[in-house]
């Protein structure tokens, strides 16, 4: 079971933020081999989702409501579990945790996100359906999704 903290980027320790960073780094870039600019000013706008096991993060979004990183809904964006900690289905906690904190935090239920197009089924059980084609984002094919 995960423990969960929900923070500005204002309120993020350097200690935090360092683990954030190096969580995203080591799934993003390293395991998925993708040379892409991760650190893009948007994490200031952003509330951050961390999930904890034994006060090591393992889990990580960051959502943005409506405007601040698509007009017209709320975003979910950096979904991340550290690869070992994968198999005890906290991606699904980390999506439930993520959604209740648009609903309760910033008041909104349309939810979009850019999905690794692999992970198409994943997001639909979490009520997310697929809008328009496929496209390529930094190299990898990523798909439109929208919850209401």
């Amino acid at each position: 079971m995960l423990t969960w903290k929900t923070i500005s980027f204002a309120d993020f320790t350097v200690k935090e933020l360092y683990e954030v960073l190096q969580l995203r780094s080591e799934v993003f870039v390293v395991e998925q081999d993708c040379v892409y600019q991760d650190i893009d000013f948007k994490d200031q706008k952003a509330l951050h989702v961390l999930g904890y096991k034994n006060e090591k993060l393992v889990a990580y979004t960051r959502v943005f409501k409506p405007g601040d990183y698509f007009d017209e809904a709320s975003s979910i964006g950096r979904v991340v579990v550290e690869k070992n900690e994968r198999k005890y289905g906290y991606g699904h906690d980390l999506i439930k945790e993520s959604i209740n904190v648009i609903e309760t935090q910033l008041g909104t239920n349309t939810i979009h996100i850019s999905a690794q197009t692999y992970l198409e089924k994943f997001y639909n059980t979490h009520g997310f359906t697929q809008k328009g084609e496929g496209y390529l984002e930094d190299g990898i094919p990523h798909i439109k999704m929208i919850k209401n």
